[in-house]
């Protein structure tokens, strides 16, 4: 397994996290902070408050870490360092006719009636 798969897992996994963490709050005071009744779940209230927020911040910075660091370590393999579009457009040479040149006139033929 390549250093970046294993980046695209740990990304994947942070990223469910992160998600997971967005969902459990809710914007208006409820969310899981509302659900626990008693203070002694999870030291209140107000301690779930911070540590969803404190955990939010934390996954998103790991993400950031993550998605920089698996970028340092992209070989670049799968992409080509080739331009396949410009070997396309490139056309070869036509044998077009030559102008004539400006001192002779060109040959006219007559028109038929």
């Amino acid at each position: 397994m390549s250093t970046f798969s294993i980046f695209l897992v740990l990304i994947t996994i942070v990223c469910f996290l992160l998600i997971v963490v967005i969902m459990v709050q809710n914007p208006k005071g409820g969310g899981l902070s509302s659900t626990i009744s008693g203070t002694q779940m999870l030291g209140g209230v107000q301690k779930t408050t911070d540590f969803l927020d404190k955990s939010t911040w934390t996954l998103a910075t790991i993400l950031i870490a993550l998605i920089l660091l698996s970028s340092l370590s992209f070989s670049g393999s799968l992409s080509d360092t080739e331009s396949k579009l410009i070997e396309k457009t490139e056309a070869p040479a036509t044998n077009a006719p030559a102008a004539p040149a400006q001192g002779t006139p060109a040959p006219t033929t007559p028109a038929a009636k």
